[in-house]
């Protein structure tokens, strides 16, 4: 019988402590690491050349939405190409336990209007389970990357209010059950709870999602059960989320932190909106956090460390208007091209909604308040007409100044002309930006990396941020030593979240790792694909550098590619190694 499973080989070693990197060969035994230095080759049953390159404890990835996809994709595409090795999953409120067989349906048209995932692929959900632990159970043997999950407070609602849960407050008698239905998945293994007042967020109906119908004592008392447990963390979008954090908020998260004496991770602190990076008003919310710490309550946050960056055509639509119902009207998924140029030809439509990307909507009342991508961050990305080439990777701000013309009649003329063809493309990268994800990332509170895995399968769905961050953050910005870079995404997250002997290489810990060349990792391609079932279109990112994905001392990836036959990820639970 060999000593060692696998040998990683002459790699140089990152360990995820922070401390100097060294070079050392690493040797596996049942799934954790059980040596680091001189390993003889010939001891291994599997062998990975890592000469020249660098070995690293996996990516923890705090915030996604794979529990869907995998029930039947189970690497986690496309994380797992960037070195990701464990996700996190039911956040914002939505996981797809505890569920009742006839709540299915909603669930599932709520995961495709919220997170913008396709109904067909969803089609493919395997509800082999109802409770949340069943749900896990069902897991084991049948995952690629290492998968933990919140439980979700709309399917608590769902399932234990039925119909009721999306139309009013719980009785009594209501969050009791759900309170009992936290503790048994808690018990189980939940990473803990998640919730959401964001008012961006409707369901497949256009109504507010469940928890949004929720009072704040039933969230309190569901927080406070979480924490009687195991441990873990509390996942929650705020009200304020989009507008700044104020201060009925800021009362109610202390009051959740004390009640679970759980971290909170929230998203968006310190921005003007949600898709806004910690700038306006930080200084103020990085007082109120250190407030917070010295009565003993943790506040973190998600930052988003790279910008957005998604194409969108007229004719195919997207919801990234959908806080502007004039255009939503237009630019959303679903109808005919010849219903939209209708609508864009019409003067009394196009005066509608000349102005009204600068003026979204902000009651939640009236629908969803997502901010839209302002004229400034919108470039012409793609035309079919060779006259229209002068304008690509302009913005439309740009091109209205220029011409004299207003931004909204520039970009939608365009399209006219090009019969909704044109490809524009959003990315909100700036000076501004660039300094303000640079002074919030270093903050003790503040977890890098927001990546929304397993969602908005009709845009960016972040994946590709733990390769954007070597690249730009730790490379080319030198804003983080490669040791403290790594640290960031391993080590800190695993710790938060309470994931015992994961996120640094350390004899002992499992065996999560990826190997990559730090000097020529970036991103290298960002395209849609049609590789879900029923044929349905997803983007899939792809990086360079990055050469060898391993979960549980089993490599997943290889050069790019995923090893289907694989399947060593297992179901981690806070707590619990």
């Amino acid at each position: 019988m060999s000593t060692y499973d696998l040998a990683i080989m002459g790699g140089i070693v990152v360990d995820g402590s922070g401390l100097a990197r060294r070079r050392g060969d690493i040797g596996v035994k049942d799934g954790r690491v059980a040596r680091i230095g001189f390993v003889d080759p010939a001891d291994a049953e599997q062998v990975i050349d890592a000469d020249g390159l660098h070995v690293a404890p996996g990516i923890v990835d705090a915030h996604t939405h794979y529990d869907p996809q995998l029930t039947f994709e189970p690497h986690a595409t496309s994380s797992c190409y960037h070195g990701v090795t464990t996700v996190l999953a039911g956040n914002c409120g939505f996981s797809v336990a505890p569920n009742t067989p006839d709540q299915r349906d909603y669930l599932a048209r709520m995961f495709a209007k919220v997170e913008g995932m396709s109904p067909v692929a969803l089609s493919a959900v395997q509800w082999d389970f109802e409770s949340f632990p069943e749900f896990l159970s069902a897991r084991a043997g049948r995952l690629g990357v290492n998968m933990a999950c919140y439980v979700g407070h709309s399917a608590l609602r769902r399932t234990v209010m039925g119909d009721d849960g999306s139309e009013r407050e719980a009785t009594a008698g209501e969050v009791e059950a759900m309170r009992r239905l936290v503790g048994e998945a808690m018990d189980a293994g939940a990473a803990g709870f998640s919730s959401s007042h964001g008012p961006t967020q409707l369901d497949g109906e256009d109504r507010p999602v469940p928890s949004r119908f929720a009072s704040l004592e039933e969230l309190e008392e569901l927080c406070a059960e979480a924490g009687r447990h195991r441990g873990g963390s509390i996942s929650y979008l705020h009200r304020s989320a989009i507008g700044g954090l104020d201060e009925e908020d800021k009362d109610l998260l202390v009051r959740l932190g004390r009640r679970s004496r759980l971290p909170i991770i929230l998203q968006g602190l310190g921005g003007r909106s949600k898709v806004d990076v910690p700038g306006a008003g930080w200084d103020d919310v990085a007082a109120w956090i250190e407030d917070a710490g010295r009565q003993g309550v943790g506040i973190y946050s998600l930052l988003r460390n790279h910008p957005f960056d998604r194409d969108f055509r007229v004719d195919t639509g997207t919801n990234l208007y959908e806080g502007v119902p004039a255009w939503h009207r237009v630019l959303g998924p679903g109808g005919s091209v010849e219903e939209k140029v209708a609508l864009l030809s019409d003067p009394a439509a196009r005066h509608e909604m000349r102005h009204a990307v600068q003026h979204p909507n902000r009651d939640p009342a009236k629908g969803s308040t997502l901010p839209p991508p302002r004229f400034g961050v919108v470039e012409v990305d793609e035309v079919t007409k060779p006259e229209h080439e002068k304008l690509l990777h302009r913005t439309i701000a740009e091109i209205a100044e220029e011409s004299g013309k207003e931004p909204a009649d520039v970009m939608l003329d365009l399209a006219l002309d090009e019969g909704l063809r044109t490809v524009f493309r959003y990315v909100n990268k700036s000076r501004s930006w660039e300094e303000a994800v640079a002074a919030g990332q270093r903050h003790p509170a503040m977890i890098i990396g927001v990546s929304d895995g397993g969602a908005h399968l009709d845009r960016d769905d972040g994946s590709d941020w733990s390769t954007a961050f070597l690249a730009f953050w730790v490379r080319d910005r030198k804003l983080w030593s490669l040791e403290e870079g790594i640290r960031q995404m391993t080590q800190v997250p695993a710790a938060l979240l309470g994931f015992e002997d994961r996120g640094m290489l350390l004899p002992g810990y499992w065996a999560d790792a990826f190997v990559f060349d730090p000097d020529t990792v970036e991103l290298s391609s960002k395209k849609q694909v049609r590789d879900f079932p029923g044929g349905e279109a997803r983007y899939s990112a792809r990086p360079k550098g990055i050469y060898w994905t391993i979960v549980n001392g089993v490599p997943i990836v290889r050069d790019g590619e995923v090893l289907k036959d694989r399947l060593p990820g297992q179901v981690v639970k806070p707590g619990l190694p």
